[in-house]
């Protein structure tokens, strides 16, 4: 008999929707904002090999995410080949990657900047690795003319680069003067 009340349908119709709406307004309350959620440098996708710091995140990052973009290039250099690769929608795939790895690599960016703080030569390092990761993102294009082995060559060249400038910006993080202890944490620390 229930089934057949379009007045009970109706009732039952409303009911739900209400319980649907609430249950949505509880989830969006207990979710946390995701501007407001901070930094986590343990992320297994961004910083695979080693997340311990920010700093440790990003260097890391800077390998990972090209090399991942590196790979989709080369599919569309297998699919379309080097000539085709970016026609039309060819280059789709590796252009969303750049741009989803660009958005992917700010925050441990600017937790690496913030840690680095302490040293002028570690920030002015970890700008200048950013921009070297940011051109070799968009030299992952072939280029005109270049042959299979230049085009190679050329994009395993930011590797070096990559590492020479990590070592260069752990260095400088290692010399860095340390940060003097509070007065509180010194005399607890002279305590028997």
């Amino acid at each position: 008999m229930r089934d057949r009340n379009p007045l009970y349908a109706t009732i039952m119709t409303k009911h739900f929707l209400l319980l649907a709406t609430a249950l949505a307004c509880a989830a969006a309350a207990f979710a946390p904002a995701a501007s407001a959620q901070k930094f986590q440098p343990a992320s297994n996708y961004i910083c695979p090999n080693n997340s311990a710091t920010g700093l440790d995140c990003y260097l890391d990052a800077v390998r990972h995410l090209y090399t991942m973009c590196r790979h989709i290039k080369s599919i569309e250099v297998i699919e379309f080949g080097y000539e085709k690769s970016q026609e039309g929608v060819n280059g789709a795939k590796s252009d969303y990657c750049i741009d989803k790895q660009k958005a992917n690599i700010q925050p441990p960016y600017k937790a690496a900047l913030s840690e680095a703080a302490v040293s002028k030569d570690a920030v002015q390092g970890l700008n200048t690795l950013q921009q070297l990761w940011l051109e070799a993102m968009v030299g992952l294009r072939w280029k005109a003319g270049e042959s299979d082995e230049d085009y190679k060559n050329r994009v395993s060249r930011p590797y070096v680069a990559f590492v020479e400038w990590s070592d260069s910006i752990q260095k400088s993080m290692a010399n860095a003067p340390k940060a003097p202890k509070a007065p509180a944490a010194a005399a607890k620390a002279k305590a028997p």
